[in-house]
């Protein structure tokens, strides 16, 4: 076999099989035609003699060949994005690409809706994929290039990635609309004596998203903890009796919804931040840097939310916005 006979473009097939498991998923990631990503595939089996992928249930998992090759694949085509592709300028209106972004279900609610039509006018050809990942798994992930962004309230963030503020969140507490013992306001005895909904990504109430309630000495009931903030109106409504400490934003949506109340929390609760972070082997990228873009300047003055003096970030000489 000689190097001149290896395709480079089928290394980016290579890649793209390794982080979807599927090809039909990494054929859409490629902007490729089922066809052509089958026949890519064909390219680098003959060429390797191996089959590289095969179908284990749902998903094409690596031979043992391609396992080996994983790590210098990876290695190739950091290189290639960094050092090559960072030097040519992205063209949305031209772009065919996906963009990868880990969020939360109400990073979703939030987030997606004003993204689409960002991106429907400003890159048609590029689409969003979201992924909801334990937090330890983000650097690995943003690291690899297999997502672009996290998105969130993450406050435990790994010390290596850059972050941005996008805006504060404030939180408020809710009620199903069927509730008929709470009144105009919500006073802490009966905030007390409910029974309420936690979520917690990690499924420990020491890291939920209200922790700070039982920081300031208040005592729940808690009935149900979940990592799905959009379980809790669906709870809610078979169980009127629960009460809920959520983002504001996430609240609206639901109260627009007529399905709950909104309640100033019993003690006054901090804002939090909502931040985008990335990697920084992608931090002159220019597709990354245009969605970074897109994100701060659709996110930034994000209605309702307080504006407040932006404290220095960690790295900030580096991770100016672009």
């Amino acid at each position: 076999m000689h190097a001149e006979n290896l395709d480079l473009n089928l290394l980016a097939v290579f890649d793209a099989m390794f982080r979807e498991a599927s090809v039909t998923k990494a054929a859409q990631g490629l902007g490729l035609t089922q066809s052509a990503m089958s026949h890519a595939l064909n390219r680098l089996r003959a060429f390797f003699d191996d089959p590289l992928f095969v179908k284990v249930g749902s998903r094409m998992e690596p031979t043992r060949k391609a396992e080996g090759m994983r790590a210098a694949v990876v290695e190739v085509m950091t290189t290639v994005r960094q050092q090559i592709l960072a030097v040519a300028r992205f063209e949305p209106a031209l772009a065919r690409r996906t963009f990868t972004l880990c969020m939360t279900d109400m990073g979703e609610l939030v987030f997606l809706p004003p993204l689409l039509e960002r991106f429907k006018k400003e890159a048609p050809g590029c689409s969003l994929r979201t992924l909801q990942v334990p937090l330890e798994q983000v650097e690995g992930l943003l690291a690899s290039g297999e997502a672009d962004l996290a998105v969130g309230s993450i406050r435990a963030a790994p010390e290596g990635l850059f972050h941005q503020r996008l805006f504060l969140h404030s939180f408020v507490t809710i009620a199903s609309a069927r509730n008929k013992d709470i009144g105009a306001t919500l006073t802490r005895e009966r905030f007390e004596a409910m029974r309420h909904i936690v979520v917690s990504l990690t499924g420990h109430s020491a890291e939920s998203y209200d922790k700070v309630l039982e920081d300031q000495g208040i005592r729940r009931t808690v009935a149900v903890m979940t990592p799905h903030f959009l379980m809790v109106p669906l709870l809610m409504d078979r169980h009127a009796d629960l009460l809920a400490t959520v983002p504001r934003e996430l609240a609206e949506v639901f109260a627009r919804m007529g399905t709950v109340r909104m309640f100033e929390p019993p003690v006054p609760v901090p804002q939090f931040q909502l931040n985008q972070h990335w990697h920084p082997r992608f931090h002159h990228d220019p597709a990354v840097v245009w969605l970074r873009d897109v994100m701060k300047h659709t996110f930034e003055h994000y209605p309702r939310i307080t504006t407040q003096a932006e404290p220095p970030a960690r790295k900030s000489a580096r991770a100016k916005s672009r």
